[in-house]
């Protein structure tokens, strides 16, 4: 179902009762883009904690564009799913002057992207949902009810401007009108004093004006009529604010003028906040959400309709599981034994395919008529609903799989089943290549590293200089940092004792410090002391206590391992891995006990 501006006060109810009656939720987003910085990298030797400051940082400018939601639930009797996707646009519309005007960026090969997928951009700018953060809803509202306050203690009982916070301003004396406005302020003066004296028309409309023109004739208004009047500020269709003159008789009138007013306020705070609203449904229904590849996803969630991202990495983990106390990722199921051995690939689209088959067990899915009857191909990919909706079918066929490996089997696995609970408040990492996942309810899987080692060098070295350097070692993965230094992988672990030894005993351009070392921003005693070579001194030699710079650019792989390539078959620093390493890697990685 589509929900824009236009519909969603209408379909907020249905949305509720959906969320409220589900077994799961799926959700998933479009973005206005990825990476903020073109230096901007992920590397296979992040931590958890890395790799979070690095989203924080490259990815909280963007843009959340669109938002799928697909809720699922179960019917005991005809043993079948029933799905509600909803697609929400979403834009954060300002509602007012003291409303946040919110900055954004936009990098153009996601645009591009989105556009080649059909994406109505005209529908995001124009009949997007508003929202406005949690954090920032409480602000405007302390800040309204204080204007409110201060309404009810300096306005008269005929006469009161309840314009925005800035322009609401009561005054005892004389008002200091400007030479060049004194003409204009007199015409308005003119113009209410005509208006009072004919009877009739029960508004009279001012010129549109800027915000202190309009604070002037709120002053100078107030001060030269005592009563009969009430000011409020409006908005026409050009969106220019003017001030609105109505005629009040009574005190009574006047108090329900100002009731009114206090009313439309809240109402259009109610409206700013928007679709903030379906995500507190969602955290507050305590329901599993589900997810695919969702790191990325939870963190614009969290960050543009919760509160800002928090600098400290714990905090930002206890932020989630207060918001979201069960989430679970897709991409990390298939990527964990047993289901990674029968998945040849873990991207959405292709994950569909193969969970469709034998012996994954998807079940009947039924949508109801009033939604969109999807199709599962191709055509509706990079919409959010329907990616939701097909991360939910995924999800249930990895979960009955799973079921079915029980003894005895079970033929329907809920999400509160006991196996599925490994994989709850869990997130898959792309591309790193010993830590299986970012834990959100525990401590991270951090292990040992001592196999890996910094290394600094000229800049005119290629891969293949280091695969030689560290050729009495075996084969090696190189890490690339930028054109002087990377991190290189022993695949024989057991060799690495040797490494510091044997290799900061020759006299050459090279530097070379572990892991932890680096890491830790000391400086390894043994590659301190060894001389350089005069050609490199000047140039080359870096800084003693370099940290590592994460905006870098840098060669980043895009599968797990390698098995090195021979020097003179490859000139280019950006290697690929070997596939037939990957599996074998991934495999330990992703090794779960026994269900």
């Amino acid at each position: 179902m589509e929900v824009t501006r236009k519909n969603f006060s209408s379909v907020l109810p249905e949305v509720e009762k959906a969320i409220n009656e589900a077994d799961f939720l799926c959700v998933d987003t479009e973005f206005s883009g990825l990476h903020a910085s073109s230096s901007f990298h992920i590397s296979s030797l992040d931590t958890p904690e890395e790799r979070y400051h690095k989203l924080r940082k490259g990815s909280s400018d963007f843009l959340v564009f669109q938002v799928g939601l697909c809720t699922f639930c179960y019917n005991e009797e005809d043993k079948k799913y029933e799905a509600k996707p909803f697609n929400f646009y979403v834009f954060p519309k300002p509602y007012s002057r003291a409303a946040p005007d919110c900055r954004f960026l936009c990098q153009s090969s996601s645009i591009d992207f989105l556009a080649s997928q059909g994406f109505d951009f005209n529908k995001v700018f124009k009949e997007g949902i508003p929202f406005i953060t949690s954090t920032q809803e409480s602000e405007l509202r302390d800040l309204m009810e204080e204007r409110h306050k201060q309404y009810k203690q300096f306005s008269s009982p005929a006469f009161v401007t309840p314009d925005s916070g800035a322009e609401a301003v009561t005054t005892k004396g004389p008002i200091n009108v400007p030479e060049e406005h004194k003409d204009f302020i007199e015409g308005i003066c003119k113009s209410v004093e005509e208006f009072l004296e004919k009877d009739g028309e029960e508004n009279l409309s001012l010129p549109p004006c800027n915000g202190f023109v309009r604070k002037l004739i709120y002053q100078t208004v107030r001060q030269r009529f005592q009563s009969g009047v009430h000011l409020g500020a409006k908005t026409d269709e050009k969106k220019q604010r003017y001030i609105q003159v109505t005629r009040i008789k009574t005190e009574d009138e006047m108090k329900m003028k100002e009731q009114e007013k206090q009313s439309a306020e809240l109402a259009e705070l109610e409206e700013a906040v928007g679709f903030t609203k379906v995500i507190r449904l969602i955290s507050q229904s305590g329901k599993l959400m589900v997810g695919h590849n969702m790191f990325m996803d939870l963190v614009h969630l969290l960050n543009r309709f919760c509160s800002q991202l928090p600098e400290n990495y714990q905090e930002f983990k206890a932020m989630a599981k207060c918001v979201f106390p069960k989430i679970l990722d897709t991409k990390l199921m298939a990527n964990t034994a047993p289901c990674k051995d029968l998945l040849p690939s873990s991207v959405l689209g292709d994950l569909l395919n193969h969970t469709s088959c034998t012996p994954f067990k998807p079940p009947e899915i039924v949508i109801p008529e009033n939604f969109p009857q999807y199709k599962l191909d191709d055509s509706n990919l990079h919409e959010a609903a329907y990616d939701a909706y097909i991360t939910g079918i995924c999800f249930t066929a990895m979960s009955n799989f799973l079921g079915g490996l029980q003894n005895p089997p079970l033929p329907n696995v809920l999400p509160d089943a006991t196996i599925i609970k490994p994989f709850t408040n869990k997130l898959f990492l792309m591309r790193i290549s010993d830590i299986p996942y970012l834990d959100l309810a525990g401590d991270d899987v951090l292990p040992s590293r001592d196999h890996v080692f910094h290394v600094t060098f000229p800049k005119e070295w290629k891969a293949p200089d280091l695969y030689q350097l560290f050729s009495p070692f075996g084969n090696v993965y190189i890490t690339w940092l930028d054109d002087v230094s990377a991190f290189v992988s022993l695949y024989k672990k057991d060799q690495s004792a040797t490494v510091m030894s044997t290799l900061c005993k020759r006299d050459t351009r090279y530097k070379i410090m572990t892991y932890e070392l680096f890491k830790n921003g000391l400086p390894d005693k043994e590659s301190r002391k060894r001389p350089h070579s005069a050609e490199s001194t000047e140039e080359e030699e870096p800084k003693k206590k370099k940290p590592l710079n994460v905006d870098a650019p840098v060669f980043v792989s895009r599968s797990r391992s390698i098995t090195p390539p021979m020097p003179e078959e490859n000139e280019n620093k950006e290697e690929e891995p070997d596939s037939t390493s990957e599996q074998s890697s991934e495999q330990k990685l992703f090794e779960v006990p026994a269900w």
